[in-house]
């Protein structure tokens, strides 16, 4: 099962700042999830709400601001004890910082139609001229954007978030043709996971902060679960797989050890919107 970092390492870290990311690089995560939306000057940047009130010492809304502007922010309001000032990101800077990740679920927020048909061009432009096709996902709740990837370029991956206001999110998304069913972790089943898997899609759950819960959902065959811990998280899954090999071979087969990270509180915090 794929472990994700939510919006970089949004538990340990500012999220969606570039070192939130190295943060969560530097303990081998290669998977993120992070937050797309337009600047003032037609840069896609990692922010997960139209505004910078929540996460910057700024106010007002994503479109007022240019991406250098954006950069020049302190992105740590929700994160006092971070060290550094840290701002607003472009999806270019990221990218440039590092060129061996697995793969990114590119999530946009929804916005109005006309800053998000220049969303669409520019994230096509972005993954056909680094040719991301297989590492990265664009991903959404607005049906329409998703909608409008696919008539840009087929070859783009496309994923479904969905909540409770999608009642059939299986059918949803494969009317959208998406690649990805990036649901809810609490509206996830077992059946559901089978059913999508026999329509070729990937299920990628968010935002998964306990570890019981991502033990039930790694037995519902999940492909992958997003969290605000990855680095903990990453660390739990590697210890119980050293404790496996280090088991006779008949024990490793019929016993499932039990792993601690701390406690199973220890991963254990209110998980936040997607």
């Amino acid at each position: 099962m794929i472990v994700y970092g939510h919006r970089g390492a949004k538990g340990e870290a500012p999220e969606n700042t570039l070192p939130g990311f190295v943060h969560a690089y530097r303990h081998g995560i290669r998977h993120f999830e992070l937050d797309l939306v337009l600047s003032k000057d037609g840069k896609p940047v990692l922010v997960h709400d139209l505004s910078v009130d929540r996460t910057t010492d700024r106010k007002g809304s994503i479109s007022q601001y240019t991406a250098a502007e954006l950069g020049a922010m302190d992105a740590r309001r929700n994160t006092h004890s971070w060290p550094k000032p840290t701002g607003i990101p472009a999806l270019e800077d990221l990218l440039d910082q590092f060129d061996d990740l697995e793969h990114l679920q590119l999530e946009v927020k929804k916005d109005n139609r006309a800053r998000l048909n220049i969303l669409c061009n520019r994230l096509t432009e972005v993954i056909q001229r680094r040719s991301l096709y297989q590492t990265a996902a664009i991903t959404s709740s607005d049906t329409w954007f998703l909608k409008e990837i696919r008539r840009r370029n087929k070859n783009i991956r496309i994923g479904l978030v969905t909540e409770r206001k999608f009642p059939r999110p299986l059918s949803m998304a494969s009317r959208l043709e998406c690649e990805y069913l990036c649901i809810n972790w609490k509206l996830c089943s077992k059946e559901l996971v089978e059913q999508a898997h026999r329509r070729g899609m990937h299920v990628s759950t968010w935002t998964v902060n306990r570890i019981h819960d991502m033990l039930q959902l790694e037995k519902m065959g999940v492909d992958s679960i997003i969290t605000d811990y990855p680095t903990s998280t990453r660390m739990f899954f590697d210890n119980r797989a050293k404790a496996l090999l280090s088991l006779p071979a008949r024990e490793a087969l019929n016993v499932e050890p039990e792993m601690n990270v701390g406690s199973d509180e220890s991963l254990h915090l209110t998980p936040g919107s997607h």
